[in-house]
């Protein structure tokens, strides 16, 4: 006769817990970093296409403020 504990880490769910967690949030580690990285890249090619030296940071902080919009998007799907 086994009895079943209730412990996550006896029967492994709550390591299956933990890698259905990070394979749900994993995308959002990579987001910030990925649209200031774009935003800026659109403005330096802007800057260099038209010679000015402002639409790389205009787009930079565009690029952040798409950031957290997806991040909250990705959060906000959670809470729902």
């Amino acid at each position: 006769m086994s009895e079943k504990s209730d412990t996550p880490d006896s029967n492994g769910s709550g390591r299956d817990e933990f890698f259905r967690l990070m394979a749900r949030y994993a995308p959002a580690i990579g987001l910030m970093p990925a649209s200031v990285l774009a935003g800026y890249a659109i403005g330096y090619g802007l800057d260099y296409v038209f010679s000015t030296t402002t639409l790389r940071y205009v787009f930079l902080i565009l690029g952040v403020v798409s950031g957290i919009v997806q991040l909250i998007r990705i959060l906000g799907r959670d809470a729902s």
